[in-house]
This record gives structure tokens, sequence and C-alpha cells, in this order.
């Protein structure tokens, strides 16, 4: 009974409240639980809810790598990335984790666009949000505790040097989200169920459980040996059981119905990416913006020089090209005249050996002759970030 009082209080805004204070409040499931409730919400509360059903994909992919003590950030993907605090009594590592983070994020942010969808892109809502209120419950005991805070976590991947180089007690930013950024958010929903579809289709389950039943058995002969690239013993994976994990996982057959999804998922995201920089694109004020077009700053205190936005969509073209087989991808050991189909390596999958693709017979049933993509798109917007393209790549998804 204690309980549900306490959630139903933490699920209800007090008088005066904005609904970023709620959140650092009551924290992300208890107002995405009241805005879900909502009968007829406005086009602010549909982009909160959409907002916070992406957040809480972060959220829950946090808390299954804490209670499995996956906290460092040695992993290569999306999700597995971010350092979060470190658990001082995590359970035992369950192999299935890594498959369960991106199986619950697909379905929240599936969720996600569901709540963005009906807003009109001449929609002329404004939603302020602190950066400094949002925070993930990682060890899910409804606290704001330290290392929790968003901040903390993605404040260098947000900011890049900046992060670093911000003078002491510099306030948090705040963003005036509106319909461009739903647009934005739609796209990077798109973009991150496109690579949990792939790393679902390889599933790492078993390879996980083989390495970690031979690593247990290995660790019966006494402590293993240093780390070979860290140079230090390491509790949970080594370098090489990282290695043989990719490898060995890459080597399986892939489940071909969700190589296809992601297609279409990386396909979305590029039109939802086209949708977001028209309406970024036609915006005339400049106020507080998240990503802002060549006539405003953003209120993370980074500026577009002129021709980024058309740069980055020459880039995404690009992608567009070798998703649909318009264009190949060149291949080290081919010529001019032929590619890689990626086209094919999503609606044909098949394992991919690492010795097969550096020698290629595994390159070969994807290898034709065909146009190749330039890096002369890339380049051109490479040089425009000013030494930061992938950073504005995360951020312009």
């Amino acid at each position: 009974m204690r309980a549900a009082l306490l959630a139903l209080m933490l699920a209800t805004p007090a008088a005066g409240e904005t609904l970023t204070a709620e959140i650092g409040r009551a924290g992300i499931a208890a107002t995405e639980a009241r805005l879900a409730a909502l009968p007829a919400p406005a086009d602010d509360e549909r982009f909160a809810l959409g907002g916070l059903r992406f957040l809480s994909a972060l959220e829950q992919s946090f808390q299954i790598r804490w209670q499995n003590g996956m906290t460092d950030r040695t992993g290569l993907l999306p999700l597995l990335r971010l350092t979060v605090p470190d658990n001082p009594a995590p359970q035992a590592f369950d192999p299935g984790a890594v498959a369960a983070i991106f199986t619950a994020a697909d379905a929240r942010l599936e969720a996600a666009r569901a709540a963005l969808d009906p807003i009109a892109a001449t929609s002329e809502f404004g939603l302020e949000v602190n950066l400094g209120d949002l925070w993930f419950d990682i060890n899910s005991n409804t606290t704001r505790d330290p290392g929790e805070d968003l901040l903390e976590i993605a404040g260098p991947a947000l900011m890049g040097w900046r992060w670093e180089e911000r003078a002491p007690g510099t306030p948090a930013p705040v963003i005036r989200f509106d319909a461009a950024d739903a647009a934005w958010l739609t796209a990077y929903a798109h973009a991150l169920q496109a690579v949990s579809q792939m790393v679902l289709a390889y599933d790492p389950t078993e390879p996980l459980t083989r390495i970690l039943t031979t690593r247990a058995a290995l660790e019966q002969y006494g402590p293993l040996p240093l780390d070979a690239y860290l140079g230090m013993e390491s509790d949970g994976l080594g370098t090489i059981d990282l290695i043989a994990l990719i490898l060995a996982t890459l080597e399986q057959q892939p489940d071909a119905a969700r190589m296809a999804v992601a297609r279409d998922h990386l396909m979305s995201a590029i039109a939802a990416n086209r949708d977001f920089w028209a309406r970024v694109g036609a915006e005339t004020d400049n106020a507080a913006e998240w990503l802002p077009n060549a006539r405003q700053t953003s209120a993370l205190g980074l500026a577009l020089p002129e021709g980024t936005a058309e740069s980055w969509q020459a880039v995404l073209a690009d992608g567009e090209a070798l998703l649909k087989g318009e264009k190949l991808a060149p291949y080290w050991r081919a010529g001019a005249g032929g590619g890689i189909n990626i086209a094919k390596l999503f609606s044909e999958p098949r394992p991919a050996p690492l010795a097969g693709w550096v020698q290629g017979w595994a390159a070969l049933p994807y290898l034709e002759a065909g146009p190749l993509v330039s890096a002369e798109n890339w380049s051109r917007f490479e040089s425009l970030a000013g030494g930061e393209p992938m950073l504005l790549a995360l951020w312009f998804n």
C-alpha cells in the first residue's frame, strides 16, 4: 500500500511544477506513466512522452548493464558505450544480457515513435527542458544517486571537448524542443532500432556463453595472464575474449528477417532526417535550439558553418544509394570497376568470417560491377565539421 501511494505521489506533478522539474523529482518512468495516461495530450506532451520513452530505452540498458556488472565503456555499440557507476555486488553475469538490452531498446523506441507520429510538421509547440533535470535510475532504487545524471554520463558525447573545458558551476543547458526536433528524435529512434535489429540478427548469446564457460574452465588452472591490451587483470571479459566474441558472433548465420527490418529502419532514419532538416531550415527564430540551422545557435554552445546541413544531406544520400544498391562500396582487393553491394548484405545476409572478408571469399557473393560511392561528400562534411566530424555525425544521426 505504501509503495502504491508513493508511486502515485511521484507520478502527480506538484502545483505549478514544470515538466522538466517533474522529471528531475520523479524520474523518467513515473513521468512517462503520467503522460501515457493522458486522454488527449497536447503536442508538447506527445513530444515529452516520446522523448521519455527514448530515454527509457537508455535507462533500461543502463539498468541491465548495472545488474550484470557491465559498467565500463569497452562496448563498441550504442547502448553499451557510455560509462555507468560500478555495481559493488552485481549478479552472476547473464550471457543473454546483451540481447536483452537490444530487445528492450527496440520495444521502447517503437513506443517512442508511436508517441511522436501524430505531431504535425506545422505544429507550433515549444517544450523547454533543462538537461540538468534529466537522470537515469541506473540502480532501480527510484532515488537520484551520484553518477546518474544525464550530463555526467553523456556530457562528453553531447559536447565533445567543450564538456571538459567548461567553467566550474556552468549552468546546465536549457533546450526548447519543437516540431523539427520531433523529426530528429524519430530519425534517431529508427537508427538505434536498426542497430538493435542487427545485433539481434547476429545474436551474441551463444558465443558469449561459450566464451564465458571457456574462461571459467581456464581459471581453474590459476589466474589468467594479464590482459593483452590493458596490461592488467580483467574482472570481466578481457581483450582476447572480446575479440573472440566479435569474431564468433559474426561467423553465425544471421536472421534474415531482422536484417531486412534493420535496412528498413535505416531508410526510415534517412527520410526522417531529411524531414528534420527541411523543418529546421525553415525556422526564423533562435530560441534555445537543440540542433540549429546556419542562422541559429545551439543551446549547447555549438554553431554550424554555412553549408553543413547540405553537406550532411549529401552524406546521407550516399548512404541511401548504398542501401538501395544504386552505388557500391569499394572493396580493398577489387579495382575501381567493382565493389560491395551493401543492399545485399541486408537482403541476403550470410556469416561474416573475418578471414573471408580479408582474403575475399566472403565478399564474392556481394561483389559486382557498378558505380562506387566516393569519399568526396564525407570529406567535404569533415572539412566543415572543424575536426569533429564523428561528434557531429552522432548528433545529426
